[in-house]
């Protein structure tokens, strides 16, 4: 399958990685439907400022409706459902809204789905299901082990979503995103914790722990990498990780960061930012062999090129000003 032309349906639209990959699909030449969030402000999130939004068909809605998911999902061809509750420190506050959107909002996008005879269902997943790594790197035969309510949830999602493969022979695929960073991330991410904190001239860096390990892909890899998936037939029923196969820690990324901004500021722990001792994932390192064997796929984005990037991005005044840096958020 080949996208171009094809018409698309991409839920979270609004948020960080739904609004990339939005824009990927229409330079793609593909016809793109984009929902985000209902709001009584009408706000699309990221895509009010997308220079293509234009060329997309914006509708407000909810995966959490069944009624709204059998509508958008009618004349499609591919959905990537990346609609989600993500933030981990606040999965300990609201756990039953991650149940609400992420594992009931899978089980609506498939049962639409299956409803409108849809030809692909990418359902997007995190590397948080997987844990802290029992071996590395980590493969898609690794034990899924949910060490908080969010990994929990989209363990579920996963589950849901891969039950329609086997039950109704939906063509769905599970694709499995490491830690994707870029513009527009979140601020509760540590890449732009770092980044708004150093920006706002803070006096120090409020940081959790450091220690911990991740394998960060830059946000136009990762919408490429998910591209390719929906495009491949031999995909169809499987999970498959999007990663770099690079494992660096926090602090280190910490240091990369100070070291583009040319800053000395100090890193302090801050207690409310460290997870409970069990539920902290203290290593995550890709193993993308499946994804390369299946699609070809390789990263183009470097590590320090990528932060090169995001750092500009945020440090602009425009984007800055969006941000709280002094404020923790969950």
């Amino acid at each position: 399958m080949k996208l171009e032309n094809k018409r698309m349906l991409v839920t979270g639209a609004d948020g960080f990685i739904g609004s990339h990959l939005s824009e990927h699909l229409v330079k793609l030449g593909a016809s793109v439907r984009a929902l985000t969030i209902y709001n009584s402000m009408g706000s699309w999130g990221w895509l009010d400022n997308s220079p293509l939004s234009s060329e997309m068909e914006i509708v407000l809605g909810d995966v959490r409706d069944p009624h709204c998911c059998q509508k958008i999902t009618a004349d499609i061809d591919v959905v990537f459902n990346l609609a989600a509750l993500i933030a981990i420190p606040y999965s300990y506050l609201a756990p039953d809204s991650y149940i609400e959107t992420n594992v009931k909002g899978a089980l609506n996008i498939c049962q639409g789905a299956f409803a409108n005879k849809v030809e692909r269902v990418v359902q997007v997943s995190t590397s948080e299901v997987y844990g802290t790594a029992r071996y590395v790197p980590i493969d898609e035969a690794h034990p899924l082990q949910p060490q908080s309510p969010y990994s929990a949830s989209k363990i579920g999602s996963d589950a849901i979503a891969m039950s329609f493969f086997h039950s109704f022979e939906l063509p769905v695929i599970i694709a499995r995103p490491f830690n994707t960073y870029g513009p527009r991330q979140s601020a509760r991410a540590v890449i732009p914790t770092i980044i708004s904190q150093i920006a706002s001239e803070s006096n120090e860096i409020k940081l959790g722990s450091l220690s911990p390990t991740r394998d960060f892909t830059y946000v136009t890899d990762t919408c490429a990498g998910l591209c390719l998936l929906s495009e491949c037939d031999e995909a169809i029923g499987r999970t498959v990780n999007i990663g770099s196969n690079y494992e660096i820690s926090i602090g280190e990324i910490a240091e990369h960061i100070k070291a583009i901004m040319k800053s000395e500021i100090e890193i302090k722990c801050d207690e409310q930012r460290i997870r409970p001792k069990d539920s902290e994932v203290h290593r995550l390192w890709c193993d993308n062999r499946l994804l390369y064997d299946l699609t070809g796929f390789t990263t183009e984005v470097s590590i320090m090129s990528g932060l090169e990037k995001t750092i500009q991005w945020f440090t602009s005044s425009d984007n800055l000003k969006k941000y709280k840096g002094d404020i923790y958020n969950v």
